[in-house]
């Protein structure tokens, strides 16, 4: 038999990368999107909602972690999403604040719903995330030590991620248009997430990771009809 641990094996080397492409594949869809904002100093075609939705999905799968071990990829996977993240908003809120200097400025520690994530300063979605992941710690010490709570937050986790692109499809909606949103980030998203949903179901990785991953499959799918529908009929809405 064949030792895949073996690094000349080269079942240990495909095994490598699929692991690399796991860890570090789901950044690649927000490369072209942030090029784009870059050269055109414009976010307003990117739904900084997409931000939040990760953000949060992926600091709740790092304390489903702690209380159902899966594969290392997927932890890493994690941590990698919230720095890509952070470096969205991060230069989101630069071209805010170049493009928007007369508007008046608001803050985390408001506390004013009405302009939930919608703050002028990168520190206060730092803030944010800080407050998020302390409250998480708490709950997650409290009940680690019940079922249905650790398999829960596994849910909420891989659910949160698989409504990934619905912000995108209201925004989408909203301006009736995709301008701004780069279709090669869509495009990956799609890509991505067929890779990883087989990966799931060949892994055997517990069931809300490959369910979530075949609802992101359909959400994608909707993005890029979205694409098609308003190309053919610009400044229009469906129905």
């Amino acid at each position: 038999m064949e030792d895949v641990s073996d690094p000349e094996n080269p079942w240990s080397l495909l095994s490598w990368l699929v692991s690399g492409f796991i860890v570090f594949g789901g950044m690649l869809p927000y490369i072209p999107q942030y090029q784009e904002i870059r050269r055109t100093s414009n976010a307003d075609g990117f739904s900084t909602w997409v931000c939040l939705v990760l953000l949060v999905a992926n600091i709740l799968r790092l304390f489903f972690w702690f209380g159902k071990f899966f594969e290392l990829p997927l932890l890493l996977q994690s941590i990698v999403m919230i720095l890509t993240m952070l470096t969205m908003l991060h230069l989101c809120c630069s071209t805010q604040s170049v493009n928007q200097v007369s508007t008046k400025r608001h803050f985390f520690t408001d506390f004013d719903l009405q302009y939930f994530w919608k703050w002028s300063r990168f520190e206060d979605y730092l803030q944010f995330c800080l407050f998020f992941t302390v409250l998480c710690s708490f709950v997650t010490y409290v009940f680690m030590d019940f079922y249905i709570f650790v398999e829960g937050i596994g849910f909420l986790a891989l659910l949160t991620e698989a409504l990934l692109g619905i912000p995108q499809l209201l925004k989408n909606f909203q301006n009736s248009s995709t301008q701004g949103m780069s279709v090669k980030m869509v495009l990956l998203w799609t890509a991505g997430d067929c890779f990883k949903t087989g990966y799931f179901l060949i892994n055997q990785t517990p069931a809300q990771f490959w369910l979530c991953g075949l609802l992101q499959i359909v959400i994608d799918a909707t993005i890029l009809l979205q694409v098609y529908f308003y190309e053919q009929w610009p400044h229009s809405k469906p129905g």
